[in-house]
């Protein structure tokens, strides 16, 4: 073994662990293997970043953006509210709706599909009296398993592709992965449609209506004396840290304010709706000398029985909410605008490690986290320094414009059911219309596929459908340079030699030189590894040792090739190995181990499917 080859194994080992470790992104991870191997001159420093000119790379962002524009113009939402049966029972419901999931990530980011979908499902699964992982992990899975079925179905099929490319043979086309991945998905979902969602464990996700606001949220007035008088907002949240409470919003005047800012100066009277858990009530009211708005109606004489507890921001349909004093005596203006809503945080969200303090949510962005879900125990304490992970579900409050545009900026998923969208007529027909004549264009080889789908992209700029200023957020930019990054450094696994070494201590120490016991491997390794490690990086790793592999036996690499495809799409294991998983962790109140039972079973299924598929389609 030389030297170089003892270093790209100990960069290959060492992000696969940061990877599993997960306390850095997916791309810094990369972006710091790439760097390694250009310091110690495994990549020339003149190549470094020309992942970024990489044909995968570049139809990776065009179809993020076209996925955007399909989603934004309706198109989507559309077919999903007509494909979807409104009265079938749960097995046919949950067919239905992952078929559907299949068919729109064959043709967009399986990411977009399961955002169109997911409050579908959610909505699915409070109709049919069924925890919501029932139809998440289902959902979840069913857009993974149709993303095997197209090129642009997800970017591991791209890079397999142009791994193909560097062996001298042209890139697969459109649909060359469509008889093995349709054979697999199809298999896939009837399995799960019909069989294996009943496996999957019952998990209560703490939702809005579990909720109990009256619990927490408590209308405390400030009174002659207190230690609130003429204090900024911030800091007589200062003085309630030790109670651990927070102000979500005031009321002065009669006038409810919404997300008030952290500089208002308060006043006698006015008063504060206080988040804090009821054992730290007494606490929070010393700590500033305030008193119980209900205690003080009391005194006041007013009629009716008054317990001393929070008064409700009472929820229609788990959704909207509104501050409601309910004393006929002195009824205050309420706001019909302020709503509580869930976000899911998505992998790689710019979100995650922060937190609401460091954030200055209501400052910056006129709403309030009232609380956190994460792997179903939803919690207030200690609320605005607890750092968000990918997969958290958190209750927001504050105007639906204020909740959207935070949403948006940081990588978040709403979970309420959406309108459908339309925003100009016959838009969405336009935007389908498009997309399948650059389908059509790409599948008669007519250009090449990266030039098809950004000459797509730019004729949904100039139509209007993806707005100018969304091009840019509609990528997903830590998936861009996780690519970008792990391109090259999946080269010096090739150009080392290592992949040849690697290849070879298969053949001769475990497949004994049998070329399809060899085939059976390489899926099974490629699987094991995207269940613990980026789906995509592990075909940029598992690429050259396949084409390695099959030149070593003097048999068709395209078979190898096609079931490192398969294999890195096959993450069904745990949470980490695709976006998907990792998206449905919060929603479900899903825990690291809850995946395995119906995974590790559509994983013998795609590969007894799989494996004789090839052989079939591409014999060695």
């Amino acid at each position: 073994m030389t030297s170089d080859q003892v270093i790209i194994i100990t960069v290959l080992f060492a992000t696969m662990v940061m990877f599993l470790w997960g306390r850095w992104r997916h791309d810094l991870v990369a972006l710091g293997a790439l760097l390694v191997c250009v310091v110690t001159g495994l990549v020339p420093g003149n190549e470094a970043f020309s992942g970024f000119a990489h044909p995968a790379v570049i139809t990776v962002a065009c179809v993020l953006v076209l996925g955007y524009g399909l989603l934004n113009s309706g198109a989507m939402d559309i077919l999903s509210q007509r494909f979807i049966p409104t009265s079938a029972g749960p097995t046919v419901s949950i067919f239905a709706l992952i078929s559907l999931a299949a068919l729109l990530s064959a043709f967009m980011n399986n990411v977009g599909a399961l955002a169109v979908l997911m409050p579908l499902a959610i909505q699915m699964a409070a109709k049919q009296n069924l925890p919501p992982g029932k139809i998440l992990m289902p959902l979840a899975f069913g857009s993974i398993l149709g993303g095997m079925t197209t090129l642009i179905g997800t970017p591991t099929n791209l890079i397999v592709s142009e791994f193909r490319a560097s062996t001298g043979m042209e890139s697969f086309s459109m649909f060359d992965f469509t008889p093995v991945g349709l054979a697999v998905a199809v298999f896939g979902i009837i399995f799960v449609g019909f069989i294996g969602w009943r496996l999957v464990p019952t998990r209560k996700q703490a939702d809005t209506d579990s909720f109990d606001s009256a619990k927490y949220l408590s209308e405390v007035r400030i009174v002659e004396g207190s230690k609130a008088v003429n204090k900024h907002l911030y800091e007589a949240e200062q003085m309630l840290d030790e109670a651990d409470a927070q102000i979500v919003s005031m009321i002065r005047q009669d006038v409810h304010i919404s997300a008030p800012n952290p500089w208002r100066v308060l006043k006698e009277g006015d008063i504060l709706v206080v988040e804090v858990e009821p054992k730290s009530l007494s606490s929070a009211l010393t700590s500033l000398g305030l008193k119980l708005e209900e205690e003080l109606v009391s005194e006041d004489a007013r009629k009716g029985d008054t317990e001393g507890k929070a008064e409700p921001l009472e929820t229609e349909s788990g959704t909207i909410s509104e501050v409601n004093n309910e004393k006929s005596d002195n009824d205050r203006q309420k706001s019909s605008e302020v709503v509580i809503q869930e976000l899911v945080v998505k992998p790689n969200a710019i979100l995650i490690g922060r937190s609401a303090l460091t954030l200055d949510l209501r400052a910056s962005y006129g709403i309030s986290l009232l609380a956190i879900s994460r792997e179903g125990h939803r919690s207030i304490q200690r609320l605005r320094s607890i750092p968000i992970k990918a997969g958290d579900v958190l209750l927001m409050q504050g105007t639906p414009e204020a909740i959207a545009s935070f949403s948006s900026s940081f990588g978040c998923l709403p979970l309420a059911p959406r309108d459908i969208r339309v925003p100009k007529k016959g838009q969405a027909f336009t935007a389908a219309f498009i997309m399948a004549v650059t389908i059509g264009a790409a599948a008669l080889g007519l250009f090449p596929v990266p030039v098809l789908f950004a000459i797509a992209m730019f004729a949904y700029i100039v139509l209007h459908i993806v707005p100018l200023r969304s091009v840019y957020t509609a990528i997903d930019w830590p998936v861009i340079v996780l690519l970008a990054a792990m391109l090259p450094v999946a080269g010096a696994i090739a150009s080392t030699g290592t992949a040849d070494m690697i290849a070879h201590f298969l053949l001769d120490k475990v497949t004994q030189g049998d070329a399809i016991f060899g085939l059976i491997t390489l899926l099974v390794v490629t699987m094991f590894l995207s269940d613990l490690a980026n789906n995509a990086a592990t075909a940029a790793i598992m690429c050259p040792i396949a084409i390695s592999t099959a030149a070593q036996l003097e048999v068709n690499a395209d078979a190898f090739l096609m079931a490192v495809a398969v294999g890195a799409s096959s993450a069904f294991l745990t949470p980490i190995g695709h976006q998907n998983n990792t998206l449905i962790l919060g929603p479900s109140g899903f825990q690291f181990g809850d995946y395995w039972r119906l995974g590790i079973l559509l994983e013998i299924i795609v590969i007894g499917i799989s494996v004789p598929t090839i052989l079939w389609v591409w014999p060695l």
